[in-house]
């Protein structure tokens, strides 16, 4: 853990600049065509074209901010693999929207709950993949060091993240009206926006609860790299 913490030290001073990762170079461009081939499944006939481009529009925002940083910083291979994931769960819920995707009726019918699920997926893995990106960040471009208050704050941005999607949503139902009742998913519960968040906070301590530890030894051996 010493090695670990003065390795930080010594790259928060160009905030993530690495040297070497010859073989880690390979996985984010992998990753990157596998989500490029998925975007164009997703947007071949959604079932409604103005729906898809409101779901996926944060994963294509996040993937392109990758990509002009990765010159000046490079993420680890664990941050790159849950991007990927995250940016799928997002590419198929804009398929079919939410309330629609197979996976979640098979999941409704197997499960006999009330609604589909895939929703509730969604915002999970807007804390779970947030928090291990959000806590990255922090570790290698603040003197924060792993920790209670790291923590803290991972969970507060995760939370800020959620809270400010809903607010996004909200705009957008307030512009578009009903257009817009499949991009909230709420289906009938009046208390979705509350379950999202709740799911976000969920996802969020669930990574760094079972994440954390796998992640410092990523971080610890790409710094030395």
């Amino acid at each position: 853990m010493c090695g670990f913490i003065v390795g930080l030290r010594r790259e928060r001073g160009q905030c993530g600049s690495m040297r070497g990762m010859r073989r880690s170079d390979r996985l984010p461009l992998v990753l990157l065509g596998l989500l490029l081939i998925g975007l164009l499944w997703s947007g071949w006939q959604p079932r409604d074209r103005f729906i898809w481009l409101l779901e996926v529009a944060p994963a294509i925002l996040g993937v392109g901010v990758l990509v002009a940083i990765y010159p000046r910083l490079r993420l680890t291979p664990l941050a790159y693999g849950l991007v990927f994931v995250h940016a799928w769960v997002l590419l198929v819920g804009g398929h079919w929207t939410y309330a629609e995707v197979p996976l979640g009726r098979w999941l409704q019918e197997a499960l006999h709950l009330s609604r589909n699920p895939y929703d509730r997926i969604g915002h999970f893995a807007q804390g779970f993949v947030p928090a291990i990106l959000t806590r990255e960040i922090l570790l290698r471009c603040t003197p924060l060091r792993p920790g209670g208050w790291l923590n803290v704050l991972v969970v507060a941005v995760c939370l800020a993240i959620s809270a400010t999607y809903e607010l996004f949503e909200w705009l957008v139902a307030e512009a578009t009206g009903e257009a817009a009742e499949a991009f909230l998913g709420m289906q009938g519960d009046v208390w979705d926006t509350q379950k999202d968040m709740a799911m976000c906070l969920i996802g969020a301590v669930t990574a760094l609860a079972t994440l954390s530890r796998w992640h410092d030894r990523q971080l610890a051996a790409l710094l030395k790299g």
